[in-house]
């Protein structure tokens, strides 16, 4: 039997039309909005998202910061309190374990949220590379989290928050915020690929934070939004899912994702996998010439030879045109073709993000 996060009946109360998604009972769209409406609602207001499935860790220690660095492909020495890096999380092969954000919240202390389909095998992994003198906390059935996401999110958050509870810098966050004397995080990262913030509570306040926020952002356009619209808004802005463009047995020096892998680093696990893996494929991003969506593993031809597959696929509301992210062997550009249902459909090669905000 799937989860329930603690907003599940006010998901209900909104008409969510509830998925299992990761285990856990989830809106993958409301009744009278749908995907199409909650997606630009995000791109034109403001969405608030349930992400209270996900995972959190808190990890301690004089030594934290080395333990913690030498499990991940970034580098996150000398990073100051409240701030907040993505990395992906290695395995010994160079593949991903998962892809995970790690918030400093002291020298001594650090929060580190994964993918919720994979915290327990997360928690497995991480404690198994922890020294001794660290300790570790899965905080994750305790902790819910709400994402508002959208270019009115800063406007409906500054109605209930002061100034200082609101972070300034991208990839931040206020640790001792409160919401109506509710104790909170309040971060700043998003998965849309527009300015928004996530706030990280107990589960008692979540379903009153959320109706709080619902209610500031009644005459700013703001709509609930559910997996659906996470999906598409997180693939226009050309960011990778787990399990699809992430995986264990896809080398990480093959999905473009060299800001967040820091080889110059002394030591990680997985490294030396990486260092002697010479890239034979890469993440790209395409729309399609013939009409038709391609989906998720889709073989991708160059004439009759299989070059790749398409990783994830769908028809974007804000551009208008069906795009996919390919895995494809590298420096393959012009006359790539999909196989969808038994047709070959044309498709170009275009640069990542799809989207952009201005």
């Amino acid at each position: 039997m799937a989860k329930r996060t603690p907003l599940y009946d006010l998901h209900v109360k909104y008409g969510g039309q509830i998925v299992d998604f990761a285990g856990y009972d989830l809106p993958v769209q409301y009744e009278g909005l749908g995907v199409i409406k909650e997606h630009v609602a995000v791109r034109t207001a403001a969405g608030i998202f349930d992400v209270s499935h996900m995972g959190e860790f808190i990890i301690c220690g004089e030594k934290v910061e080395a333990a913690i660095n030498g499990m991940l492909t970034n580098d996150i020495s000398g990073m100051y309190d409240g701030q907040v890096r993505y990395s992906p999380l290695p395995n010994d092969k160079g593949g991903a374990v998962d892809d995970v954000l790690v918030y400093r919240i002291s020298a001594r202390s650090f929060l580190l949220v994964v993918n919720a389909a994979n915290t327990e095998k997360d928690a497995k992994w991480v404690v198994s590379h922890l020294p001794s003198d660290v300790s570790f906390a899965n905080i994750s059935d305790a902790v819910a989290q709400v994402a508002l996401q959208g270019p009115k999110a800063e406007a409906i958050l500054r109605k209930i928050v002061p100034d200082a509870y609101v972070p300034k810098k991208y990839y931040s966050f206020v640790k001792d915020a409160q919401i109506e004397g509710m104790r909170c995080i309040i971060s700043r990262t998003g998965y849309t690929g527009e300015k928004g913030y996530e706030i990280y509570c107990g589960n008692l306040d979540v379903c009153k934070i959320y109706e709080i926020i619902m209610a500031a952002g009644k005459d700013e356009g703001l709509l609930p939004a559910g997996l659906g619209a996470r999906d598409t808004l997180r693939f226009e802005a050309g960011m990778p899912l787990y399990g699809h463009e992430l995986g264990e047995d896809i080398p990480l020096n093959e999905v473009d994702l060299g800001f967040a892998i820091k080889m110059n680093k002394d030591n990680f696990i997985g490294k030396d996998a990486l260092v002697a893996h010479e890239p034979e494929y890469e993440r790209v991003g395409a729309k399609l010439v013939d009409r038709g969506i391609a989906r998720e593993h889709c073989p991708v031809y160059l004439g009759d030879e299989q070059v790749g597959i398409v990783t994830s696929g769908t028809h974007s509301p804000t551009l208008g045109y069906p795009i996919a992210m390919l895995r494809i062997k590298k420096g393959l550009r012009d006359g790539l073709t999909v196989d969808v249902r038994g047709k070959r459909l044309r498709i170009e090669i275009i640069p990542l993000p799809f989207y952009k905000k201005a």
